[in-house]
């Protein structure tokens, strides 16, 4: 998952949460040897290497495929998977901004409209390819949060992949609620507000970590898909709740695209939310 990731499970009880962690490591573990862009040879980059051909694709695929189409729609085409050309081409891991010239060349490759699919075929235009990074680790947050409470529906867990966090209602004793820490992105691993949570899920966007800073210009790692370039005015940080991860991050990450009318965009959205600048 490219980041930190916990479990924490409220049990004394040693045997089951070494089942319990077993049974997330192993789910995570499977979405994400599936769905990342940086495993050569797994399904994703044997869909991006098609050369244009149609390839099968299984259930799972085409469900993210669908939710993928349905957050380029509801962001009028901003909130795109098939940016991966753009995102192999900004590296933020210390690299340079890419010359105007390679964005343009790119550019012409990113249009999710243009990627034909059902539940059981994927087209992709040649040179085309997705990037699952807005969606995978959501997603694996909500598929381990949902296969704990099906196990183990008496006990209160709390699913963290990298901040992404999951908290299935448990069925047993009323447990306290967990407390999660807002990061300052002042000021790092310090924590700037604090949230109670005994059901839902909440997912955090920013560039507090993954920026490129060139003559004293700040180049965060969300980029818009309709330009080319990070997005300017948008916040450090965006932290949304909502009752599942994909649908948190979703809303997040659609927020930072939507630069300085970011906390307007949320406050439409109706969800509860917490904006750092």
């Amino acid at each position: 998952m490219a980041s930190p990731c916990e479990l924490l499970i409220a049990t004394r009880d040693e045997k089951m949460a070494s089942s319990m962690m077993k049974l997330a490591s192993g789910e995570a573990a499977r979405i994400e040897l599936k769905f990342s862009r940086f495993i050569e040879g797994n399904l994703l980059w044997r869909l991006n290497h098609t050369g244009g051909k149609a390839s099968g694709i299984d259930g799972e695929t085409a469900n993210l495929l669908q939710f993928a189409r349905q957050c380029y729609q509801f962001s009028d085409g901003r909130f795109d998977i098939s940016a991966g050309p753009l995102m192999a081409l900004w590296r933020f891991d210390g690299g340079e901004v890419p010359a105007a010239g390679a964005i343009e060349r790119v550019m012409a490759l990113v249009d999710f409209s243009r990627v034909n699919f059902n539940e059981h075929q994927l087209q992709l235009p040649a040179g085309m390819s997705l990037d699952f990074g807005g969606i995978a680790k959501e997603y694996a947050v909500d598929r381990v949060a949902y296969l704990l409470a099906e196990q183990w529906p008496e006990t209160s867990v709390l699913v963290n992949f990298g901040g992404d966090i999951a908290c299935p209602v448990a069925k047993g004793e009323d447990s306290p609620p967990w407390q999660v820490g807002i990061e300052n992105p002042q000021r790092l691993d310090s924590a700037a507000a604090l949230l109670e949570i005994r059901q839902g899920a909440l997912a955090t966007s920013g560039d507090t970590r993954r920026f490129i800073e060139r003559d004293g210009q700040r180049f965060g790692h969300i980029i818009d898909p309709q330009t080319g370039y990070p997005v300017v005015k948008a916040p450090r940080s965006v932290t949304v709740l909502a009752p599942n991860c994909v649908t948190a991050g979703m809303l997040a990450t659609m927020a930072m695209l939507e630069g300085e009318h970011a906390e307007a965009f949320l406050r439409q959205q109706e969800v509860a939310f917490k904006c750092f600048r």
